[in-house]
């Protein structure tokens, strides 16, 4: 199982540094996905099937979809040489080989967990619930309050003032600019 532990944790971190340094959106949100995945392998190997499972479901899931939907709208207008280009193998060809590296870790260790015990400790949804509500209940709250703010922020951030034009004066905000 070190192994394959190993094997997880490599891919998880090229396909990080390959997400990072790609300067195609698509291509680093694919590389993303490959790695969220690989992770998953790594939490599922150290015995933690729900957050594995939660892993694949919420962010390699939902998330990077939603991601991939936002970044094909934002490019409407590209050119078909460009689009062209990507369908060169030079393109696909290392994604393609994480996947299938990715895969076959998959296979291999659903295989080995359900036919042999492995001496690792099954932790289940109510233990991470105790845990995250008895133990750790500063950290959750604490994360709750950020993300309350990021939302407040990002509203603030949206907002678009609006502005009054008048036939002397425009009101940008608070300042007033006499026009000519």
């Amino acid at each position: 199982m070190n192994s394959i532990f190993y094997i997880a944790a490599s891919v998880a971190v090229l396909s990080s540094v390959m997400a990072i340094t790609n300067r195609n959106a698509i291509h680093a949100l694919l590389y993303l996905i490959i790695s969220l995945l690989s992770v998953s392998v790594v939490f599922y190997i150290l015995g933690a099937p729900l957050i594995a499972a939660l892993e694949v479901i919420v962010y390699a899931g939902a998330i990077m979809v939603l991601f991939i939907f936002v970044v094909m709208m934002l490019n409407i207008g590209m050119e078909e040489e460009i689009e062209k280009g990507w369908l060169t193998p030079k393109m696909w060809i290392v994604p393609a080989i994480l996947a299938a590296i990715l895969m076959g870790i998959f296979i291999y260790v659903l295989k080995v967990f359900h036919t042999e015990t492995t001496g690792t400790e099954i932790i289940s949804p109510k233990d991470v619930g105790v845990s995250l509500f008895t133990t750790y209940l500063i950290a959750v709250e604490i994360a709750g309050v950020l993300l309350l703010a990021g939302i407040v922020g990002a509203y603030h951030l949206g907002r678009q003032q609006k502005k009054v034009i008048h036939r002397f004066l425009v009101k940008d905000g608070s300042d007033k600019k006499e026009v000519t």
